[in-house]
């Protein structure tokens, strides 16, 4: 279709709002279709493919065609000028189809919420290995989980020590199981535990 001033703003503006609701969007790509041909009036579609992890999230949004013309039929009456009128066509549609999408997120996000739950438990597992930006766990059922430093919550993986009960969250990952999020337990011992461990290394 020919180009439509600040269509391109009006996109990103969308998908500012998806990312604030969910940050781990990987790739958005939208394509908008024009009208084909005079008689469609304002159809404009929009399809919005959304990756997200280990997911893609698709919407195609057509305006139905009786609210189009019903529309088309009120501007001529308020005689809005044909640019004016596709802008708000167009723009109309991108909102529509961003918003179906928003309740797409909201559901993928629910259904992450609650795989995640199901894998977290209390004491889940013990600090297996150490190294200097990521680990691996230990969990009762003997199996061995990789988490990365950025994974530790709230700054505290130089806390960490071999034997560390913590909590985790887990996740598929590109290699297998992998730990999304990590909470170190009994948080004021290992703290202690810490402290000792570097003045022991500071005299040696």
């Amino acid at each position: 279709m020919d180009p439509i001033a600040d269509l391109e703003p009006a996109v990103l503006k969308e998908i500012a709002v998806l990312e604030r609701f969910f940050a781990r969007i990987m790739s958005c790509r939208v394509m908008i279709e024009g009208p084909r041909g005079r008689r469609f009036g304002g159809l404009y579609r929009v399809r919005i493919d959304l990756g997200v992890p280990n997911e893609e999230l698709v919407v195609e949004h057509v305006p139905s065609l009786h609210g189009t013309l019903r529309d088309i039929e009120a501007s001529k009456k308020t005689k809005q000028s044909e640019p004016k009128r596709t802008r708000r066509d167009v723009n109309r549609a991108i909102h529509q189809a961003f918003r179906e999408m928003r309740r797409r997120l909201q559901d993928y996000a629910r259904r992450l919420q609650g795989q995640t739950k199901q894998h977290e438990n209390p004491v889940a597992a013990r600090v297996g290995r150490l190294f200097e930006d990521y680990g691996f766990l230990e969990t009762p059922d003997g199996r061995e989980i990789y988490f990365h430093r950025n994974s530790v919550l709230d700054g505290h993986f130089n806390l960490l020590r071999v034997g560390s009960e913590v909590r985790f969250a887990e996740e598929p990952g590109d290699k297998g199981p992998q730990a999304s999020s990590v909470a170190l337990l009994r948080l004021t011992k290992q703290a202690r535990s810490a402290a000792r461990t570097a003045v022991l290394r500071k005299h040696r």
